[in-house]
């Protein structure tokens, strides 16, 4: 989508007639997206659901385009590279190729010390949805995933309800009256809240929660990515 397109549908009000009509219109390629992302789940190796983490570290911060980008130029380093190779392979692709860089070095020893990389056994091993996020937002050892970018890889790696909040979602919700500010939610507190807030409005405008989501972020963008 060219650059003014964008500039106009991000000054469209959201309203929920617009949102109940962009899911009717988006509907079909909105739940194919959530079945490729349940489709990862199933058949995923380790080394694919690392692959999407990194992924998820490199648009913190960024965007989805640029972490697609980042991905492409870092695969084949993403079980062996060092700190120095990864950031090398990352100029001109990412805006921030050694902070990034050693993010991944340091997740990925915290990995292999605490699952031995095993991440689909890790991820199974949480009964409780919000303790399987805590421990990807708050792990002292893995770096550059708050709650929103957390989200972000357990959804695009098949388990549903976890909301993205990032700008696009929020400033969704704060113009057709869900929450007072758009500012993000700084505290694991108030994302759970804001969260809460969003799946009370999927149940009123009768959209699947993780549906809305994407609804929501194409409405802004113009786009359904990862």
């Amino acid at each position: 989508m060219n650059l003014s397109n964008r500039v106009r549908r991000e000054k469209e009000p959201v309203t929920v007639e617009r949102i109940r009509a962009a899911h009717r219109a988006r509907r079909a390629e909105i739940r194919a997206r959530l079945g490729e992302f349940a489709e990862v789940w199933r058949t995923a190796t380790d080394a694919r659901l690392w692959e999407e983490l990194v992924f998820c570290i490199f648009t913190a911060g960024a965007s989805a385009r640029m972490g697609l980008g980042s991905i492409e130029a870092v695969r084949h380093l993403l079980a062996r590279g060092t700190h120095e190779e990864l950031t090398l392979a990352l100029l001109g692709r990412h805006r921030y190729p050694n902070s990034r860089s050693g993010y991944i070095v340091v997740t990925r020893e915290y990995l292999e010390g605490d699952c031995r990389m095993r991440l689909r056994e890790r991820l199974s091993s949480f009964a409780d949805p919000v303790e399987r996020r805590d421990w990807l937002a708050k792990s002292r050892g893995i770096k550059g995933l708050g709650y929103k970018e957390s989200s972000h890889f357990l959804r695009n790696v098949g388990l549903r309800g976890y909301a993205i909040l990032d700008k696009h979602i929020l400033r969704c919700l704060f113009e057709v009256g869900v929450l007072e500010s758009p500012q993000p939610p700084a505290t694991r507190a108030r994302y759970l809240a804001t969260e809460a807030r969003l799946r009370d409005f999927a149940r009123d405008v009768s959209i699947d929660f993780d549906e809305l989501d994407l609804v929501l972020w194409s409405m802004k963008t113009g786009e359904i990515l990862k």
